[in-house]
């Protein structure tokens, strides 16, 4: 009986010994991605067209304020005279156009949330497509985000940037 429990403990320590060796021998590099996606020249069109798009939003916003500054200009320099009806109509033309404001901005938030989307999840796809690529070719088990905040406090093994660049053709 003694034999057994002495048997199956050094059975168990001999599996705990082997366990980390084995995890002490996983390959482990790091990659910032976020440095690697903004050096995309995807991603540079990518942004290049969403700033397109919002400036053309914001262009169609400042008018808009433009036309509802211009009618409360107009409306409370004629507020006196117009009479009651004619300014209860006016009110409610401003409280319209206020509304309809902040309608497009809500509609134009979103629809740039969703063209941002749409532009950098094919480019940050292809980014993971490659750094699997050159993990594996170089016999890494696990490769870390070294981003900003990403929760990697440290990062002196060997970094992927260069090969992933090469893989993706970046210079």
């Amino acid at each position: 009986m003694k034999k057994m429990k002495s048997l199956l403990i050094a059975a168990a320590l001999f599996l705990g010994v082997s366990t980390t060796a084995v995890m002490a021998q996983s390959k482990v590099a790091h990659i910032d991605v976020q440095a690697l996606v903004t050096e995309l020249p995807a991603m540079k069109n990518a942004e290049a067209e969403l700033k397109k798009v919002g400036e053309g939003y914001e262009k169609d916003f400042n008018s808009m304020m433009t036309e509802y500054q211009n009618k409360i200009q107009k409306y409370q320099a004629e507020a006196s005279t117009a009479g009651e009806i004619k300014n209860e109509e006016r009110a409610k033309e401003i409280n319209d156009l206020e509304q309809r404001i902040q309608q497009f901005q809500t509609t134009a938030q979103q629809d740039l949330q969703k063209k941002q989307m749409d532009l950098t999840q094919p480019i940050l796809e292809q980014a993971r497509t490659a750094i699997q690529k050159v993990a594996r070719a170089k016999g890494y088990e696990y490769v870390l985000d070294s981003s900003m905040g990403s929760g990697v406090i440290m990062a002196d093994g060997p970094d992927l940037m260069t090969d992933v660049k090469k893989e993706l053709s970046v210079k």
